[in-house]
């Protein structure tokens, strides 16, 4: 949410940052009228409130008086009647003027590569030679149904399209995958948490994802319930804090937490219909930190580079670059994309996403600290895979593929995997 104190006293500014969005110059008066409407019902309400009680006063008198105070108590009565009026048109700008708030996306931080589309993308970093394969690699599903390790097809039979099993020796390697992320995030400071995985329309709106996953339809709803599904762990693990203000001496915070990831792919028809890149339902590690405000830049390096040393760890080639004003989240203020090299696509596939928030999620989810001087601050909010399992996974396929078919354990995963050092075949 962005503080609408800004957007008033920098109207400009703000219809420039939000233009590289695709947010009108338009939709900005639009609000700023709302907001004016909205200020001058508040002066009319207070400024008949303030006469209701001179007149309360002037009554009070008369009676103690024994005067006649009968055409006062007919004016007091009007007065009431113009109040209840403006204090109901006031709740149906108010809530105008919050909805119309709600759909406007962060400011983006300076650095951002401006584009209305998802080109423009800069690569800031590469990690490794792509691998090269001395024979046709196979894509990470033909090789999981080759070895036996995953089934989509009675997935599909039991569920629908984009879900799998994971069987054998692929349910090892998932859980080993997983088991590895958390052990490595926790070595480095992040506090691991098992969080609940459907949460209510307020944890959605704080972190948000509404009300545009209502519009969208993006993601998984309980019917009856005010409970959805989450779409990733980041929703429950900022909220822990949602409507607290957090001691100082606590910042910084880094939390993860391995959870399904329940997304419904809208928008997506006819893309990565094969395979564990677009599911419905899979297992993601997220991290997130919450910091001071002068602390969240260094926490986007500290973020995007730990992902990174996961995917190095695992002995897999990744670039990162930062995404585009209009390509990175409703949510942030900047993205760096960990994108894994995938050889049977010869291309660089997302396994993650960084991005500092900043103070907008703060402010949807009340969430602040007192500085050295007690006064009230919204902390920043960072997110991040850390990372995405099923991705990992079929990277891990399809970057250490084997002619024969069999795919090579990479060396970490091996004690999480009962020394295991090739998967092969299943009867």
């Amino acid at each position: 949410m962005l503080d609408i104190k800004m957007i008033r006293q920098r109207p400009d500014f703000i219809k420039e940052k939000l233009a590289t969005r695709n947010i009108s110059e338009e939709t900005i008066d639009e609000l700023l009228a709302v907001d004016e409407q909205r200020r001058d019902l508040i002066v009319k309400s207070e400024s008949l409130k303030a006469k209701r009680n001179e007149v309360s006063d002037q009554i009070s008198q008369a009676k103690r008086n024994k005067e006649d105070a009968s055409e006062a108590i007919a004016a007091m009565r009007q007065v009431g009647a113009d109040i209840k009026e403006l204090d109901e048109q006031l709740r149906m700008v108010d809530e105008k003027e919050n909805n119309m708030a709600a759909h406007l996306p962060n400011i983006p931080a300076e650095g951002v590569p401006v584009s209305l589309t998802e080109e423009g993308a800069v690569e800031v970093k590469k990690v490794g030679e792509v691998t090269k394969l001395q024979f046709k690699p196979k894509e990470h599903w033909e090789i999981g149904e080759d070895l036996g390790i995953l089934n989509f097809e009675r997935a599909a039979k039991v569920s629908g399209s984009r879900f799998v099993y994971y069987v054998g020796d692929g349910a090892l390697l998932e859980r080993a995958v997983y088991n590895f992320f958390l052990d490595q995030n926790s070595a480095a400071g992040y506090r691991e948490m098992i969080t609940p995985y459907m949460v209510n329309a307020d944890s959605m709106y704080g972190t948000g994802q509404f009300p545009k996953f209502l519009e969208t339809k993006a993601g998984y709803q309980v019917e009856g319930d005010d409970l959805t599904l989450i779409p990733t762990a980041e929703v429950p693990l900022v909220n822990y804090y949602r409507n607290e203000v957090i001691p100082e001496e606590q910042l910084p915070i880094s939390m993860t937490a391995l959870s399904p990831a329940f997304r419904s792919e809208a928008g997506s028809a006819g893309r990565d219909t094969k395979g564990l890149i677009r599911l419905h339902q899979f297992n993601k590690v997220e991290m997130v930190k919450i910091t001071k405000p002068d602390q969240s830049w260094q926490a986007l390096q500290e973020l995007t580079d730990h992902a990174g040393k996961l995917l190095e760890l695992l002995g897999l080639p990744y670039h990162v670059i930062t995404l585009t004003t209009s390509d990175m989240s409703f949510t942030a203020a900047m993205t760096h994309d960990l994108e894994v090299w995938f050889p049977a696509q010869d291309r660089y596939r997302e396994i993650s996403s960084c991005s500092n928030t900043t103070d907008f999620q703060a402010r949807r989810s009340h969430m602040q600290y007192r500085d050295e001087n007690g006064k009230l601050q919204f902390v920043h909010t960072l997110n991040g895979s850390g990372l995405a399992v099923g991705r990992a996974v079929a990277a891990i396929l399809e970057n250490y593929q084997n002619e024969d078919g069999s795919v090579t354990v990479p060396e970490v995963l091996r004690p999480y995997m009962h020394g295991m050092e090739k998967i092969e075949k299943q009867a």
